[in-house]
């Protein structure tokens, strides 16, 4: 009763305070996509929704030997009852008609987990690792130099990349519902560019070439191959400023959600300083948010191995508990070595309990109207 009081009223605040868009940028997106687009500026007044990377493609049982394709299962689910809100996953490897993506998932995998994530009524994130069209022997992580301005300034490189987002196309055309209509997808290309470690990062292209290839890209889906059931999510890496994080923004008509990813290394002893950055950067993209009147989030986020118990509730909760932002993501389970939310057993396991039950903090049981 209370959660659907909250929500109530929060429907009534963004109705006259006048600060949401009417629809996303896409003039021709489907009906449930303006659907999704307005009810996650609802959403945003009764809390925050919770999501992780590849949720439901494979995890950790308690002796930490890996899970791997299980039907109707995902760590959060196995320690809280509940799926995440927000399932995200990767295309790459697609743009080599790969059955599987980068991180060995199969991309009939990725459509069903849509499919059922959709159903649900959660939302599905897409970002895209992709190699390098000039070079595709080297992947996204290869640090070549000006490879957009060669894209542009090379036909036959132009043509790679068009035939690689025609398989993106391809893919994202095949999601439908249980009706055959396209499911609404939130798409994030070209993530973490202010840091330099993809070859569309800050140190390889200059600010107007990555708004070149972002707006190529975005018309390429939206004109071209006629997509009109996505999202478009622009997400930084750290940013140290509103001029830092715009000065490769591609424009208010080509960004639906603004984001960032930002990971906390070094804990404990950096547990401060992590709070510090996160509530700075979160502050600042509220306020270019209320400018732009664009839906906020965190893109990426997490604690690898969650050495910190009471990580949940303590410093990430603490820190972004009075936003308005749409959802945070943790990143995958992928190894014991490797995971960012608690699987049975682990120690951080009852605080995440703790956060799961706090009434703002939104999973799939929450959000079913995002369906």
């Amino acid at each position: 009763m209370y959660k659907r009081l909250f929500f109530l009223i929060g429907t009534l605040t963004i109705h006259f305070s006048g600060i949401s868009q009417s629809a996303p940028i896409d003039a021709k997106a489907t009906l449930a996509t303006r659907h999704l687009y307005q009810q996650l500026w609802k959403l945003r007044q009764k809390g925050i929704m919770f999501g992780q990377q590849d949720a439901l493609a494979y995890g950790l049982n308690a002796d930490k030997t890996r899970w791997i394709g299980d039907a109707n299962r995902s760590d959060v689910k196995t320690v809280t009852g509940d799926f995440p809100a927000v399932i995200g996953y990767d295309l790459g490897k697609i743009e080599f008609d790969s059955v599987r993506n980068l991180d060995g998932v199969p991309f009939s995998k990725i459509r069903q987990d849509i499919q059922n994530t959709h159903q649900r009524g959660g939302l599905n994130t897409i970002s895209w690792h992709l190699n390098n069209p000039t070079d595709p022997n080297k992947t996204s992580w290869d640090k070549a130099d000006s490879t957009i301005a060669k894209i542009f300034s090379d036909p036959k490189a132009l043509q790679t990349y068009n035939s690689w987002l025609d398989k993106v196309a391809n893919f994202l055309a095949s999601l439908k519902d249980t009706k055959g209509q396209p499911i609404p997808v939130l798409f994030r290309p070209f993530h973490e560019h202010t840091g330099s470690w993809f070859w569309w990062g800050a140190g390889f292209c200059s600010p107007e070439q990555y708004k070149k290839i972002w707006r190529y890209t975005v018309s390429y889906l939206k004109d071209t191959k006629g997509l009109h059931h996505l999202l478009y999510a622009y997400s930084t890496d750290r940013f140290e400023s509103q001029a830092h994080y715009l000065e490769r923004y591609p424009g208010d008509d080509m960004v639906d959600l603004i984001g960032f990813d930002y990971y906390h290394r070094d804990a404990p002893k950096s547990n401060d300083e992590f709070k510090k950055q996160l509530s700075r950067m979160v502050h600042t993209l509220e306020e270019i948010a209320d400018k732009k009147h664009k839906l906020t989030a965190i893109t990426e986020m997490g604690l690898e191995q969650i050495t910190v118990d009471n990580w949940w509730t303590s410093i990430v909760w603490e820190t972004i508990k009075d936003s308005h932002l749409s959802y945070m993501l943790v990143w995958r389970n992928g190894r014991p070595d490797h995971f960012y939310s608690p699987y049975q057993g682990h120690t951080s396991a009852p605080d995440f309990i703790k956060f799961y039950n706090l009434p703002q903090t939104l999973f799939s049981k929450d959000v079913k109207v995002l369906k």
